[in-house]
């Protein structure tokens, strides 16, 4: 792997894991090599490294690459067979693969390169897409198909590998605090390119088309499970800085693009389509359920508002006929199909081989991989819960909450509606399903009575109260301005017909109403209720072979062995305990409304514990303890206040405070130095240091080295010490400005390193443990030994040890 990477290099590396996993798949039935592959800890730690090293090597290729290479189909197999051979060298089992991969002391590095090398493999995918056009418009090329076809296979195998892994709660919860990874927009970046994929002239081919879509649901799984996560908010992550909140959400705007697509297409033309022979994945679903997170996030609530708006107006515009087919319906013509790729490592090695080293591929077979459907939903519940995040969504970006919501945030969701009533739908949705003229007012008005008499039928099983009273708040307001006087005909009717809902006797819209209890009485029988509740709580399955290679000892063998050898390996101290039976239903609003007196006791609460947000136990605990003052309070409510509440201070302290510069960098409050001052949290909730974004400063919550195993927690610094460094001690990097560049752990002070002596030149050497700026920001002092930038130093010696100056370098004093 350290030769020169060309062609021929490449096809003896696929060779190699193609030998490897067929060893390994024989291991079972072979004593001798069942002892020597699954047995033996130190061989699997090698075959770990090996991959590890392979996928980081497989990054170092450029995407200008003459169209008829060979590298991009040998790239995309060699990343998903050395992925897949995880599996079988290891385990089959998710779980016990991802214990493993998360006690290896490389597993951070791990997360970056097999992020990177799955996203080249996307690019390689468009770049094919994009260059075979004339041949595949033409039909021409019978071959050039099937080069995308194995393409669009390698690079879904790859991602559904990183999607089982994210489904798994160590690995989940590892790469939260991968701090790097989520600023840097690692998992984003690969998002955006996925869902960018697109090529009309492959739109005949059912094959390539359903691959796409599965892709696009497969890295939307992937945010969703990362974006759910008790333990960290990925999206309080992903908004610490400008650069991630700002692809962030470009990703966003991609899906609300998805998004629109695929509810302007009529689902009695999809149930046609060439494409429905294959699955197509959750896309639509997955779109959805994402939109609704993050329309109940203050970073992203106006965005969605500007951009999706103008789709949800439209969609109230559709003739009464369509919109109750679409969204008061408990059936649809074309449901999506969720399915798991069987990858298999040796024929897929194989097809690459002997494609690469055939002059014509015109009589190649092409090569199919079992899809196995994952039928985990019935019918009901894809309707319901469809209808029901249609619904969520209005209810979130009509919500505002004063303490929380930026003013400008009050009723701009129904400003921006009532606006896009008056004009004409956008060419997206099929004009004529629209109503307009006189005739268009009431219908607008149906079809919100309609949506919220069957959202009431969806309590409490897909909606809560919470959500009918938003749904029906947004809906007064709007109706008696489209339609004043309907309005007050129609409020007179629905009190009537109040009285006689259970008996299924609506006078005022007999068959409308009629057709909806039809359904209702169809779709949630207590039979019905049972099924569907166990569809909501259904856990995504992988689909694959559930047999473990290894035995449960060899795997707790391997994981022990991997922790002792780590030098970043999870304290079992800081494990999140279980979560609640609660938190694993639906996901119930989070920005629900305490009353005076539980707003006093969390803030009380705050001065003790100003980081509760971090502390999935605290906020358990005072989940509870708030809800026995009022309204019931979900651990993923008060999370979200908090988080929210943190978003607003930090905001008000960005337009009080001065920017940080050279002179008052670490000033404390009266801006000056503060010699001595302790790095402790602020007496009150009123005192967070000023972050320089909405969602505050991150200091990573728990280190651990080789040295230190047991390195203390740092909590927020509004001062820093500038000492005298002794080796072992926690600091903070500046650079020539004051701004910081990260913080680390002292490795040297005296001596000489790489040639210069430390005394002399006023440095000391660190560890850089958190790293703020950019990996390929150049060092100032630089050498042969640590390469010229952070990316660099920590390829070349394992860790980011760089020198710096010593009067750069501020001590972090520990609570």
């Amino acid at each position: 792997m350290s030769s020169d990477r060309d062609e021929s290099l490449l096809r003896y590396l696929l060779c190699g894991i193609r030998l490897l996993h067929s060893l390994c798949e024989l291991a079972p039935r072979h004593t001798k090599l069942e002892q020597i592959l699954l047995d033996d800890v130190k061989v699997s730690e090698q075959l770990i490294d090996m991959v590890f090293y392979e996928l980081l090597v497989l990054n170092n290729y450029s995407l200008d690459i003459q169209d008829s290479s060979s590298v991009p189909l040998l790239h995309s197999a060699l990343v998903a067979c050395s992925l897949y051979l995880l599996t079988g060298c290891i385990s089959s089992q998710w779980q016990d693969l991802a214990l493993v991969i998360v006690a290896h002391p490389k597993v951070d590095m791990f997360m970056d390169v097999a992020c990177r090398a799955v996203h080249l493999v996307v690019r390689f995918l468009q770049n094919k897409l994009s260059a075979q056009r004339s041949d595949i418009c033409a039909k021409s090329s019978p071959t050039a198909e099937s080069m995308v076809n194995y393409l669009c296979q390698q690079c879904e195998a790859s991602l559904q590998f990183l999607q089982l892994l994210c489904q798994q709660k160590p690995f989940q919860e590892r790469l939260l605090r991968n701090k790097e990874l989520c600023r840097k927009g690692g998992i984003l970046f690969l998002a955006q390119s996925i869902l960018k994929l697109h090529s009309p002239y492959l739109e005949e081919s059912s094959t390539v088309m359903a691959a796409l879509s599965r892709l696009k649901a497969k890295v939307l799984s992937i945010l969703l499970h990362l974006c759910e996560a008790e333990s960290i908010s990925y999206l309080d992550e992903v908004a610490s800085s400008p650069r991630s909140l700002d692809l962030a959400k470009a990703v966003t705007l991609e899906v609300l693009e998805l998004l629109k697509n695929g509810l302007s297409k009529d689902p009695k033309l999809l149930s046609a389509g060439p494409d429905r022979t294959y699955p197509m994945g959750l896309l639509q679903l997955n779109a959805m359920r994402l939109v609704d997170i993050f329309s109940d996030d203050s970073n992203f609530r106006s965005y969605i508002t500007v951009y999706f708006t103008e789709f949800l107006s439209a969609i109230f515009s559709l003739s009464h006929g369509d919109f109750l087919s679409m969204w008061c319906s408990a059936d649809l013509p074309v449901r999506e199909e969720d399915a798991t790729l069987y990858y298999e490592l040796f024929p897929a090695a194989g097809w690459a081989l002997d494609s690469v080293s055939s002059s014509d591929l015109s009589n190649t077979t092409n090569l199919e991989f079992t899809l196995s459907p994952n039928n985990n939903m019935s019918q009901a519940s894809y309707v319901h819960q469809r209808t029901s995040l249609f619904v969520k969504m209005i209810a979130n970006l009509h919500c505002f909450v004063p303490n929380i919501c930026e003013e400008q945030e009050r009723n701009l969701f129904l400003q921006k509606f009532l606006g896009c009533l008056q004009t004409d739908p956008p060419k997206l949705l099929p004009s004529p399903a629209f109503i307009s003229g006189p005739q268009k007012a009431a219908a607008i008005c149906r079809n919100m009575r309609s949506l919220s008499c069957h959202a009431e039928s969806l309590i409490p099983t897909f909606l809560n109260d919470d959500d009918m009273r938003l749904l029906r708040a947004f809906f007064n307001r709007v109706q008696p301005l489209v339609n004043p006087a309907e309005f007050e005909e129609n409020r007179v009717q629905e009190e009537e017909q109040f009285y006689v809902r259970n008996n299924h006797m609506d006078q005022a819209d007999d068959i409308t109403r009629q057709g909806m209890m039809d359904d209702k009485d169809k779709s949630l029988t207590p039979s019905a209720l049972k099924e569907i509740d166990r569809d909501v709580k259904n856990v995504e399955t992988s689909g694959l072979d559930t047999s473990s290679t290894k035995g449960k000892n060899a795997i707790d063998n391997l994981v022990e062995s991997l922790r002792e050898n780590t030098h970043a390996g999870v304290q079992e101290d800081e494990k999140v305990e279980t979560v609640q039976t609660e938190e694993k239903q639906r996901r119930k609003r989070k920005l629900t409304i305490m009353n005076d007196e539980q707003v006093t006791i969390i803030e009380r609460a705050l001065l003790d514990e100003p980081e509760m947000q971090r502390n999935a136990a605290s906020i358990q605990s005072w989940a509870d303890k708030l809800s026995h003052h009022g309204s019931e309070v979900t651990c993923s409510q008060l999370r979200n206040w908090l988080n929210n509440r943190k978003a607003r201070l930090a905001r008000a302290s960005k337009d009080a405070r001065p920017l940080p510069g050279p002179d008052n960098a670490f000033a404390g409050k009266q801006g000056g130095p503060q010699q001595g001052h302790s790095l402790r949290a602020p007496n009150s909730p009123g005192q967070e240091t000023g972050p320089s974004n909405t969602r505050g400063t991150r200091i990573m919550s728990r280190m651990n080295t080789s040295e230190n195993p047991e390195a203390p927690e740092f909590v927020d610094f509004g001062a820093a010490e500038f000492v005298q460094c002794k080796p072992g001690q926690f600091v903070v990097l500046v650079d020539g400005k004051g701004e910081e560049i990260g913080k680390g752990k002292v490795h040297q002070v005296h001596g000489k390193w790489c040639g210069k002596s430390l005394e002399e030149s006023g440095t000391c050497v660190v560890d850089v443990l958190e790293l703020k700026a950019d990996r390929w920001v150049k060092l100032p002092y630089t050498s042969e030994a640590t390469g010229t930038t952070f990316e660099e130093a920590e390829k070349k010696i394992g860790v980011i040890r760089v020198m710096w100056d010593s009067n750069k370098i501020f001590l972090l004093q520990l609570q």
